[in-house]
């Protein structure tokens, strides 16, 4: 399977600073784990976005979507789930 190339916006590094720490390792882990299944059984497709998915990590959720053409994961934040589905105005 071919690999997908990972980017994080710059509010991803702004979430890891507030994790817990036990957390960000497996958040990281997870997310280097898209490169090979960019949908593994575990994500949940969003509805209101085409090709935005979710991963569960604990409490936590990781928001992403993925390109196919480009072979391209775009990983949007990691925030706990009472905030990860709210709408920023």
């Amino acid at each position: 399977m071919a690999s997908y190339k990972i980017v994080l916006k710059p509010s991803v590094e702004k979430d890891l600073r507030f994790l817990p720490r036990s957390l960000v390792k497996r958040a990281l882990a997870e997310v280097e784990a898209l490169q090979d299944d960019p949908l593994p059984r575990q994500a949940s497709k969003l509805q209101g976005g085409e090709n935005l998915y979710r991963i569960r990590v604990g409490d936590y959720r990781i928001i992403y979507c993925v390109d196919h053409s480009m072979k391209q994961i775009l990983v949007h934040y990691i925030r706990h789930r009472r905030e990860a589905y709210r709408k920023k105005h």
